[in-house]
């Protein structure tokens, strides 16, 4: 799920450190410790960037060595498991070069601003792990960052000479085998005794971080012809899945299949509230004043002629009250495009107000503001207009704001998909980890562990990382004891878990 976040997010007080993982000190009586009917001697894992370690923003060597799979890796040496690799990266740092030039971003750490608020910002210095230079070997964790459903099974995906446009995956061309193997191919060959497959989260993710500015592709089977922040079409998914879960399991091995959250439960989607700009009485008045001849003469005007109803029209109505929170104005490319319309009579309006006036609309509580909105929000983008206040005066973009018609489109997206997964599971008689019901625990309420409460808070929850989306080392401890819990009750194994309060949170320095 690689996602590169941009903004400067202030928080309250912070004391989390992070700190490296101490796994559980196993008991040393023989036999103890059983694999149950499953064999470990040969594990790996495939998926993406929740697969591969990814953490705040980017994928470095501290975040693989606590990626899920390793974690587990571990526990499963209690049972005969063996070796586990990883495609480390070079550094910490976590940016990516192709050819020298720098084309990946380098992750967060959280630092104090000039305002003395702490804050996410990227690491300085110059990555030094360069695409070009392809790794050897196979490797156990197969996760690649930014993979979704389809690409798993798609030719060239690992191409180097595709990455430039787009047509590959940098963190697959590292270690692919050939410049046209496939994932799935490349996991299979190894064959293992037993697998965990987790893939479907950026089929949905990248439309709901982009505020549905991808198209909904429910319906087209032609993943050829998705865009990068397209929903994937539930048929391509369950058949591409399918395909996935037939080669892992082509010589007998077990394994564990995950279903998808509700990817509106993490951070991104719950930290800016939208209602979040205060306003004075006096503000309050004189917004409404510069709003009143589009309440009370284009609105009607549209319900009249009959091109809205009057529903919609009150649902672009906008209205500022004194208080210490509104709702920011926003645009909204779900609404019905009338730019043509306001441009002839009666209306008569310049082509690029009428353009705006088109997809104007108020946030409501339904709406979901994303992280990087945070930058934005309240902000004031002409200094010599001072009055140009982004989300106030000037609308948010509908980048910004996942609308409650496009959470729909996720929710059913992902649900089609579960219930692929989940019949999979059934049908070849594997594990099966319901994700989705982990994460609402730890989004109301949070989960007691032996150190704490682990909950969705963005940085002081402690479940993930300062890009609001991954997981830190302590959620994919979490992560990695779900998985096992599913393994024991449906192998009769008794492989241990790990105490999730010895992992670390965020980081505060450049480790």
């Amino acid at each position: 799920m690689k996602n590169i976040l941009k903004y400067t997010f202030a928080v309250l007080a912070v004391g989390f450190v992070s700190c490296e993982p101490e796994f559980d000190s196993p008991v040393t009586d023989d036999g103890f410790y059983s694999s149950g009917s499953a064999d470990f001697s040969k594990y790996v894992s495939v998926g993406n960037s929740l697969t591969a370690g990814y953490a705040d923003g980017a994928l470095y060597i501290t975040g693989q060595n606590n990626s899920y799979p390793n974690i587990m890796a571990q526990q499963f040496s209690f049972v005969g498991g063996g070796d586990f690799t990883q495609p480390l990266m070079n550094d910490n740092l976590g940016g990516l070069l192709l050819g020298g030039s720098q084309i990946a971003e380098n992750r967060f750490v959280l630092a104090v601003g000039p305002n003395g608020n702490p804050g996410p910002v990227r690491l300085d210095g110059m990555p030094t792990t360069d695409v070009s230079n392809k790794l050897s070997g196979s490797f156990n964790n197969m996760g690649v960052p930014g993979a979704k459903s389809f690409h798993l099974v798609a030719p060239g995906y690992g191409n180097v000479a595709g990455v430039p446009t787009g047509a590959a995956n940098p963190y697959f061309a590292r270690f692919a085998s050939s410049e046209s193997a496939t994932v799935i191919g490349d996991a299979a060959a190894q064959n293992a005794t037993f697998f965990t497959l987790w893939i479907g989260n950026n089929d949905i993710l990248s439309y709901a971080t982009s505020g549905g500015a991808g198209v909904d592709q429910t319906g087209n089977l032609d993943p050829t012809s998705y865009g990068s922040n397209d929903i994937t079409d539930p048929n391509v998914f369950a058949a591409v899945y399918s395909q996935q879960v037939d080669a892992l399991t082509a010589n007998g091995a077990k394994g564990v299949l995950v279903n998808i959250p509700e990817v509106t439960s993490i951070p991104y989607f719950t930290t800016v509230p939208t209602n979040a700009i205060p306003l004075d009485a006096a503000t309050a008045a004189q917004l409404n004043a510069q709003f009143a001849a589009y309440n009370n003469q284009i609105l009607p005007g549209l319900v009249g002629i009959g091109l809205i109803s009057a529903e919609e029209a009150a649902l672009r109505m906008i209205n500022f009250s004194a208080s210490l929170n509104n709702f920011p104005i926003m645009t909204d490319d779900d609404l019905t495009d009338i730019t043509t319309v306001l441009q002839g009579p009666p209306f008569n309006l310049p082509a690029q107000l009428a353009a705006l006036l088109g997809q104007l609309r108020q946030v409501n509580a339904n709406d979901l503001i994303v992280l990087p909105a945070s930058s934005v929000l309240g902000s004031t983008p002409d200094p010599n207009n001072p009055q140009g206040v982004i989300g106030v005066s000037i609308p948010l973009t509908d980048q910004y704001v996942l609308a409650a018609s496009e959470q729909a489109r996720v929710t059913a997206a992902s649900t089609a998909y579960n219930a692929t997964i989940q019949a999979l599971a059934g049908a070849k008689n594997l594990a099966f980890v319901d994700a989705k019901a982990a994460l609402s625990r730890v989004a109301n309420g949070g989960i007691v562990y032996d150190g704490g409460l682990l909950t969705s808070q963005f940085v002081t929850g402690g479940a993930f990382s300062l890009d609001g989306v991954h997981p830190t080392p302590r959620g994919y401890a979490y992560t990695a004891n779900l998985i096992i819990q599913a393994i024991n009750d449906t192998y009769d194994a008794t492989i241990p878990k790990v105490h999730i309060g010895n992992y670390g949170t965020v980081t505060v320095t450049n480790n």
